[in-house]
């Protein structure tokens, strides 16, 4: 009946890709405009990857903004009049005869224009970068929407000294927040809380200076730019990368409403966005996030909570904060007054007093001689540290805090210390349905709109007939064609970001595991590079006691943290009986290869290597989403880059740990003798403090230039171990004030050269770290700290006696 059926069905999929492509536009001309009533009034990138147009908020109000078109809540990117929407019945987008591009509301009035009148400006474009700009006619940029970034910058977008991202405030809406990065004048890009009542810069951590913060101040010319790759570059020496790095991946970096800054990827299957990078790990580190008096904790996710003898001002938006309970202002005038104890919570900045040596005792009387004082923080470690506050902004609970808040209220005031366990997390707060905001013209409704509804649902019918015409098409041409070039594409750049890898595709990289780069007790590493050639590290684990389930739970997690001094991992392979982990390949190999073997490393190296480890291990123990104890801590996995920057490797033994708990169940030993700590034989509870012995022996190697995990012999009473002995050596001759004899007991491929005073800290720490008594070891966080104090200080050569 239909014998030419396939050739005719050919031409209607042409007709229709042609009317298809005849709505599609990413062109204005001057004289045109877009409305916000009309469904075709949108302008579409080239690639199609970004559309423009009017963007419901709900309810009758519209912004005129740009959106990526594939992401499944078709996320925003940039918008021009975000804190004054239009009217959804009325409201135009036009490009003027006069050459100025204006968004005018349902009764006429000017929302927001461009300054090109004088320039002429001949069409507005949107192009593949996300970027919509206004061009004359010889093609020049007159004006683009790059220049006037919101709260999202992508790639290609150069950030400016002139240019903010600021937060929008949640709740469903765009409207500008409280928080926002810009280059600050000292040339260092800052994250700022500016809120209603007080400005605090949080980012990067304001506690150390600028060099500290791994920043320069000295280049004035304040620019940024992220590309295509997913690396973010700074003039104040910022740097970072997404965790999927790589060409063909969507991205963009947003100044989030929580006041985090965030790099996002976008999953072109699913639609949904994914963190690959982020510039706090901890969001209570984030000024003002629960507002005035408001406390941040985790559990293990952070929430925000009232103190004690306070309520939240406006239940479900934690940037009011809280209220107190009672007359703030007859307080100063009371005599009976009381302090309720906060333990492990601060209250960052508006400090009335500093005070050092003191007792708590005595810092409660400062606290009750002075009416502006709300509270009190008394450090209890140290140095007994005082500070008494005007006003209680920034709070935050963290369990490694070594002090607690003592709040000031009426002995009146019926206040519970577990008041602050009752939270709410601030990242979910409450989305409006209905948003009514703007000018009174925009709830005007228009009767004569109904009239139309017989036509949409006329439209909507062809539109399905149209898209079953298609659909069967391409079933037609392509059934037997395979996957288009087009999803292969996609899917290869989906399949490089953190995933499962056959065992089959890792033989193949691995040239069937033929390069070794070195062996542990817990397997064999080869060099391999992956088919889209990215050079990585494979490594075969051996027989490890955990099911398939676990073994994917922990690694897919510790694949998701991302820190400098951290070796990448970009994938596993858990298959039969084969577990295969791979890495990214780090240049400069292993430590232990530069320190017992024929290499040199010279004291900056050694410096920076004893730096960069602390801190790599102070993040998965302190900062990142899931804690994270390594197990093996030695040489072997400490891999130097072209910098010589190290990176902590192997995390194949890695134990992930609850938040809150004291300790993590081991069924059996983990680690490299000599490097674990005492606790292991002696079946105590295993903490995070077994890292810090295997770091502390690291760092005495380092300083020794040899092995300390051999035994030797000792005269005739038997053997002991070799850092025993170097213990007990350092212990006479630095520790014991006879630092002029340091010399003797370095490395003496160093010949002297060497920072006398970051050598003596170096050996305190170590010996600190290696104490069997664990209560007695510090910290990570600790000992970056005492590092940082005296990094900056140059490389001088010993004094010779």
């Amino acid at each position: 009946m239909f014998p030419n059926f396939p050739s005719l069905l050919i031409v209607l999929i042409a007709f229709f890709f042609c009317f298809q492509t005849s709505e599609s536009q990413n062109l204005l001309p001057r004289g045109s405009s877009l409305s916000v009533e009309d469904n075709t009034g949108v302008l579409t990138s080239p690639d199609k990857t970004f559309s423009c147009g009017f963007y419901g908020l709900g309810g009758n109000a519209y912004l005129f903004s740009i959106w990526f078109t594939h992401s499944r809540d078709r996320t925003v990117v940039w918008t021009a009049n975000r804190d004054r929407p239009v009217n959804g019945q009325g409201s135009r987008a036009s490009l003027r005869r006069n050459g100025a591009m204006v968004i005018t509301d349902v009764d006429g009035r000017v929302i927001w224009m461009t300054n090109t009148t004088s320039t002429g400006a001949d069409r507005a474009e949107l192009l593949d970068t996300g970027n919509l700009v206004l061009k004359d006619r010889h093609g020049k940029i007159l004006w683009q929407s790059f220049d006037f970034p919101t709260d999202t910058l992508l790639p290609n977008q150069v950030f400016r000294k002139s240019t903010k991202l600021i937060s929008g405030v949640g709740n469903g809406t765009y409207a500008s927040g409280y928080f926002s990065l810009y280059f600050d004048n000292d040339n260092v890009l800052r994250l700022m809380y500016d809120g209603p009542e007080i400005s605090s810069v949080y980012w990067p951590d304001p506690d150390l200076n600028v060099f500290q913060n791994g920043r320069t101040n000295y280049n004035s010319s304040r620019i940024a730019v992220f590309d295509d790759f997913g690396s973010f570059s700074s003039s104040d020496e910022l740097k970072f990368s997404a965790i999927d790095m790589g060409f063909g991946i969507k991205r963009r970096l947003t100044m989030d409403y929580d006041g985090n800054l965030r790099l996002y990827s976008l999953n072109n299957v699913t639609g949904l966005w994914m963190i690959s990078w982020q510039a706090l790990m901890r969001t209570c580190k984030v000024h003002g996030v629960c507002g005035k008096n408001g406390i941040c904790t985790y559990k293990p996710e952070p929430k925000c909570s009232c103190p004690p003898g306070y309520e939240a001002t406006e239940p479900g938006d934690w940037s009011k904060g809280c209220k107190p309970k009672f007359n703030r202002t007859a307080l100063s005038s009371l005599t009976d007054v009381k302090f309720i104890k906060v333990p492990k919570v601060d209250f960052y900045g508006f400090d009335l007093n500093f005070s050092e040596h003191v007792s708590k005792e005595a810092c409660m009387k400062l606290c009750l001689d002075d009416f502006r004082c709300s509270g009190f923080s008394y450090r209890l470690t140290g140095e007994r540290v005082c500070f008494t506050k005007s006003e209680l902004f920034n709070g935050y609970k963290a369990p490694n805090f070594p002090g607690d808040m003592y709040l000031k209220l009426p002995v009146t005031v019926e206040a519970l210390e577990p008041a602050i366990l009752n939270g709410t997390n601030p990242a979910c707060q409450s989305n409006k349905s209905d948003i009514l905001v703007g000018s009174p013209s925009m709830y005007y409704r228009n009767t004569k709109r109904v009239k139309w509804s017989y036509f949409y649902w006329f439209a909507l019918a062809i539109g399905a007939i149209e898209v079953l015409f298609i659909v069967s098409g391409w079933w037609l041409l392509f059934r037997r064609q395979g996957i288009p070039s087009s999803l292969e594409d996609g899917y290869r750049a989906l399949s490089s970001q953190f995933r499962r890898f056959s065992y089959a595709e890792l033989k193949k990289a691995t040239n069937s595991f033929k390069e070794e780069l070195g062996k542990g007790g817990s397997g064999a590493v080869y060099k391999g590079v992956l088919a889209d050639e990215r050079a990585v590290a494979v490594k075969r684990l051996g027989d490890l006691h955990q099911g398939e389930e676990v073994f994917w739970a922990e690694v897919s997690t510790i694949g998701k943290i991302y820190h400098m001094n951290l070796v990448r991992m970009w994938g596993f392979c858990t298959e039969g009986i084969h577990r295969l982990l791979v890495y990214e390949y780090v240049e400069n190999q292993s430590l232990d290869k530069h320190l017992f073997s024929s290499y040199f490393l010279r004291w900056k190296e050694r410096f920076k290597v004893a730096l960069g480890t602390a801190k790599g291990l102070a993040y998965l123990h302190h900062e990142c989403l899931e804690w994270v104890i390594h197990c093996d801590v030695k040489p072997e996995n400490i891999l130097l880059d072209s910098e010589f920057e190290p990176k902590i490797a192997d995390f194949g033994l890695a134990k992930l740990s609850q938040r809150g708990s004291n300790s993590s169940q081991f069924s059996q030993i983990r680690g490299t003798k000599g490097y674990m700590a005492p606790e292991w034989a002696s079946n105590l509870p295993i903490t995070s403090k077994v890292d810090v012995f295997s770091y502390g022996v690291v760092i005495l190697e380092m300083l020794k230039g040899i092995r300390l995990s051999n035994w030797v012999v000792e005269d005739s009473e038997g053997q002991e171990a070799e850092l025993t002995g170097f213990i007990r050596e350092v212990k006479e001759k630095i520790l014991c004030g006879e630092e002029a004899r340091i010399e003797e007991i370095m490395d003496p491929r160093l010949k002297g050269h060497f920072n006398k005073n970051q050598a003596a800290t170096l050996f305190r720490i170590g010996i600190s770290c290696v104490d069997e008594d664990r209560n007695k070891r510090p910290t990570m966080d600790s000992v970056v700290q005492t590092l940082l104090g005296c990094e900056a200080e140059s490389e001088v050569p010993v004094e010779r006696n």
